[in-house]
């Protein structure tokens, strides 16, 4: 298993939890999976719980100026964006 393995199937797990999605249809997410405005479950209030509970779990700071739209467009931007997170601290 690699970190990238590990780490997605941790933010799909945060997915799951933060917006109480069934774990099948978060593992049914590909990269091109649309998030803010595509799920219901992920409005302007979960967002910051989503966020928070990125920074609990994986142990680094999203600083308010790195959240902008693409950061939610897709499964894959999120996930390309915690890998850079990750790789940086």
């Amino acid at each position: 298993m690699t970190i990238s393995t590990d780490l997605d199937h941790e933010l799909r797990q945060i997915l799951a939890d933060v917006l109480g999605l069934k774990p099948r249809q978060v593992a049914a997410f590909t990269a091109d999976t649309g998030l803010f405005g595509h799920l219901p479950e992920l409005d302007s209030m979960s967002v910051a719980g989503l966020l928070t509970e990125m920074e609990d779990r994986f142990g680094f700071i999203i600083d308010d100026d790195e959240v902008d739209g693409e950061l939610l467009e897709s499964y894959g931007s999120l996930l390309a964006f915690a890998e850079a997170k990750l790789g940086t601290d």
